[in-house]
């Protein structure tokens, strides 16, 4: 099958597998058969598929990435404050390095609302339906150990496989949400979400991790403070481990680059 061939049968794979879907037309463009297709894998149950669509999926999605354009962090410059660490800004998802955080929800399943644009959504969107059936697997092994109800706290750190992307392995962590007043234990919920994810990092001998904004965005943390907190709590660890660790500080908003530029110009 070409490329364009994969995109429409793969979608053709997913209406199929639920009765309400088995009318809906494929649209005629690109874009919106693109749209189409992410849709159905955002809000795809983590239930069994055959390997045959996994790997059409596999070569699909690859290729997208490919043609979408993949960043090195090998060609990316450090800070002229510290050579340990990098900020860069852009989509997340495009970047070759050991590892990227995902900025998770506490159901640890990823974004289910159709073409959300947030970090969660778009990693899951591009690492592909595999992504959640592991996540899945995680989580049913914590419902086992912990209860039905179980739900993962903020400032831990789970680790999988990057699957389509060009990272090697995806570290999820959960934030703290601010919902009125921030509150000390909102910054250290952030700052464990930091150290859990180094930690986790190391343990599995990454060279290199790339951190979002963890609870910038709809967990309304302020941006400003989770910048202090992300800078302060990764040069501490950097400094403690004395670890050799490449550190990337991906933003995408602009507000976000001054604020980084700004604390990692003054160290």
């Amino acid at each position: 099958m070409t490329h364009e061939e994969q995109r429409i049968w793969l979608t053709e794979q997913l209406l199929k597998e639920r009765a309400e879907y088995r009318g809906y037309r494929i649209p005629d463009d690109e874009q919106g058969q693109k749209d189409l297709l992410r849709a159905l894998m955002n809000v795809r149950m983590p239930e069994p598929i055959s390997e045959e669509i996994l790997a059409v999926q596999d070569e699909y999605l690859t290729e997208e990435s490919i043609r979408t354009g993949i960043t090195d962090i090998a060609d990316l410059a450090p800070c002229d404050t510290d050579e340990r660490l990098y900020l860069w800004q852009g989509d997340i998802t495009i970047l070759k390095a050991d590892a990227i955080t995902n900025p998770a929800n506490s159901a640890m399943l990823g974004c289910f609302q159709p073409l959300h644009n947030c970090a969660d959504n778009i990693i899951g969107s591009k690492a592909g339906i595999r992504l959640r059936l592991r996540c899945n697997d995680y989580m049913c092994r914590q419902i086992a150990a912990h209860g039905r109800n179980y739900q993962e706290p903020a400032g831990q750190a789970m680790i999988t496989p990057g699957y389509n992307l060009p990272c090697k392995y995806i570290i999820h962590t959960v934030g703290p949400i601010v919902q009125g007043r921030l509150t000390k234990e909102h910054e250290q919920l952030l700052a464990s979400c930091y150290t859990s994810c180094l930690n986790l990092a190391a343990e599995n001998g990454l060279g290199s991790l790339v951190f979002c904004c963890i609870s910038t965005g709809v967990f309304m943390f302020p941006n400003q403070r989770a910048a202090e907190i992300a800078v302060e709590t990764v040069r501490n660890w950097l400094d403690d481990t004395g670890s050799n660790m490449k550190v990337i500080f991906n933003v995408y908003k602009d507000l976000d680059l001054e604020i980084y530029q700004n604390l990692l110009k003054d160290h």
